[in-house]
């Protein structure tokens, strides 16, 4: 399994001098299966870029997966933006969860309309099937590939993927908040024994988190804990805020990795190939 980080950030996207390392394009993973599934988790500033490098190395039709995890802005900003969308002979599968009332599809094309965009969300060539999940479904894509979703603790709802295929798990909780007694157990079960856990870590310490706990998100040290809690092989941290430049996110990392050394720090443009060699972690 090939794993391929297209944006990294949370909130907003974050271009500028002290994001040039790490990047500062919101949350958008690639995922190409054993059996050459193309699978792409949320929909941020960052899945501009993998839909202009899908075009450019296409030789015929584009068919993939969308996994959205929810809503917010920051997951979904770029999807009007994804150029194989406007390609007649390409075909996506949406997947996500009603939110606030609103199908997904209503949700996604809520972006198309003026005075936003000069284009509706009808009007795109491409074929568009958006499929609704709930807490626990598995969905199963081609051939060896399984995606087990849960709901983790966000406001208005955010959901995590398990991505199991020949024998490698990857794992994706791009939102998730735990609580001051304890883990979200729901993120645990669905960690459990991964290959790769990737992992919210929006806040710079604890006592941040603690002080915009409203916000839904999760500190670099929560995500360490989680991930040796659900023994995973490796973790990357993820969904960084605005305000972490590349320098503090590097001293997180030392950090980090005292805890628990099988720590990365996702960035754009990384490519990981599961299972890991554990002796040369990406760098």
């Amino acid at each position: 399994m090939r794993i391929r980080f297209w944006g990294v950030r949370g909130t907003i996207p974050t271009p500028g001098s002290e994001t040039i390392k790490y990047g500062g394009n919101t949350s958008c993973v690639e995922i190409t299966t054993a059996d050459k599934q193309l699978i792409i988790i949320d929909a941020g500033s960052g899945i501009r870029h993998l839909g202009k490098e899908l075009v450019k190395n296409s030789q015929g039709r584009i068919t993939g997966s969308i996994l959205i995890s929810h809503t917010h802005w920051d997951h979904i900003q770029g999807f009007p933006f994804f150029a194989p969308v406007f390609g007649r002979t390409n075909r996506f599968v949406v997947v996500g969860k009603k939110r606030v009332g609103k199908q997904l599809e209503e949700t996604m094309a809520g972006q198309f309309i003026e005075p936003y965009l000069p284009f509706s969300y009808n009007s795109l060539p491409a074929d568009l099937i958006v499929k609704e999940v709930k807490d626990g479904e598995t969905l199963i894509i081609g051939d060896d590939t399984r995606v087990t979703v849960a709901d983790l603790n966000h406001p208005g709802g955010c959901l995590g993927f398990r991505i199991e295929s020949n024998g490698v798990v990857f794992v994706y909780c791009s939102d998730v908040s735990h609580y001051d007694d304890g883990f979200d157990q729901s993120l645990l079960q669905l960690a459990q024994g991964a290959d790769l856990l990737v992992h919210d870590s929006h806040f710079g310490s604890l006592e941040e988190r603690k002080q915009f706990n409203e916000y839904g998100h999760s500190s670099w040290i929560e995500a360490v804990q989680a991930a040796i809690e659900a023994h995973v092989g490796c973790l990357a941290l993820f969904h960084y805020s605005p305000d972490l430049s590349d320098e503090e996110l590097d001293k997180i990392l030392v950090k980090a990795r005292e805890i628990f050394p099988q720590t990365i720090l996702s960035r754009e443009g990384m490519e990981i190939e599961l299972p890991l060699n554990h002796h040369s972690l990406p760098e």
